[in-house]
């Protein structure tokens, strides 16, 4: 078991150190009938945090790691070891990516029991784990042709159309909804279902007033920002402004004393902080976006002013996506103007009528 350090950095206080984790077949007692386990995962992020509840005589399971057979190995060690042959009640997922609902149809079909998700969350996942095997849509390849995508990368993106659904179990064929402000129990507590909006259309974390924690998913990192994008299949949509809204949201409803139990890097305290620095972390880029539109530029060319640092090919769809998404927010609000530059791409310049106006209502 890990011991409590309580170690400071950057405003957050981190119970079990900043970069502590549990071993794999070891999880962590974060409060009563609440356990932190870590599930390797490959890439640059390279794990994420399962939380077991307990839940009278078995389990509710919080998120399900990548279908992986190192996972599904890990999983079957828990039950056979940690979890004590008891059952899982539920699987909960906190929202769609790979990551998260990748074993959720495999611990479902182990168990026979329910899996709980909020009804955007499920129905986008079973529709992008649907498009495994299939060819790029035209409009998809129109969309980033006209940013100005060269052949390689139109061929990476093809390459790689698909493989969302390569790592994830098919989703069951039903499901219980859950909806924002639900009361779950869970092990004879109430858990309250807080939905957030942007880095996935209805993200659910779960709240226990009575422990005084959060398991926050992807809506609530510590040292990461997540991935708010425009993708092809809705190419006009502000995702930014639902994600910076749904932030200071949080900031207003939950109490500054919570745990944090996030779904990557370790649990902390200091919710109302890091909530702060993600919004303005996002705002800034807003605010170099517009200074840098004073003059005409094309998407690609704006990865130095929105990262500032140089982007690599296998990142460059992420990275497209997430400037996108802050080009429209500017957009929507009449910021920018976008129109088609003679090369046919897509162009960008600041209207000359219009002001940038960093609003402060969220603080």
């Amino acid at each position: 078991m890990l011991p409590r350090t309580d170690e400071n950095y950057r405003g957050l206080t981190y119970p079990w150190g900043r970069l502590g984790a549990p071993e794999p077949e070891t999880p962590v007692a974060i409060a009563d009938g609440v356990w932190w386990a870590r599930f390797p995962m490959p890439g640059g992020l390279d794990h994420i945090n399962i939380w077991l509840l307990e839940d009278e005589d078995g389990w509710t399971v919080v998120d399900t790691c990548l279908n992986l057979d190192d996972a599904k190995a890990q999983w079957q060690s828990l039950f056979q070891g940690f979890m004590g042959n008891k059952p899982v009640r539920r699987v909960i997922c906190t929202h769609l990516h790979p990551d998260h609902i990748g074993l959720a149809g495999w611990l479902c079909e182990q168990f026979d029991c329910p899996l709980w998700m909020t009804g955007e969350e499920y129905l986008l996942g079973r529709l992008m784990t649907g498009y495994t095997g299939q060819t790029v849509p035209a409009v998809a390849e129109a969309f980033y042709r006209r940013i100005g995508f060269s052949e390689k990368q139109l061929d990476d993106y093809r390459t790689r159309f698909g493989s969302f659904g390569e790592y994830a179990y098919p989703l069951p064929h039903q499901y219980r909804r859950m909806v924002d402000r639900e009361t779950l129990s869970i092990g004879g507590r109430y858990w309250q279902v807080i939905v957030g909006r942007g880095h996935s259309p209805e993200h659910a974390s779960l709240y226990c007033p009575a422990l005084k924690l959060i398991i926050s998913g992807d809506q609530i990192l510590p040292r990461i920002t997540p991935n708010v994008s425009v993708f092809p299949m809705e190419p006009e949509g502000n995702p930014l402004e639902d994600w910076l809204n749904s932030c200071a949201r949080l900031i207003g409803i939950l109490p500054d004393d919570l745990l944090v139990l996030p779904a990557h890097q370790a649990p902390f305290t200091g919710i109302r902080a890091r909530l702060n620095q993600i919004i303005d972390s996002h705002r800034m880029a807003l605010a170099r976006l517009y200074e840098q539109l004073a003059t005409p530029h094309n998407l690609l060319d704006l990865f130095d002013c929105m990262f500032g640092r140089t982007i690599r090919e296998e990142e460059i769809q992420m990275a497209t996506g997430e400037t996108l998404a802050h080009l429209n927010y500017l957009l929507a609000r009449g910021n920018i103007r976008r129109y088609v530059d003679d090369g046919g791409l897509l162009s960008y310049v600041a209207d000359a009528d219009a002001r940038y106006i960093d609003t402060d209502d969220a603080h």
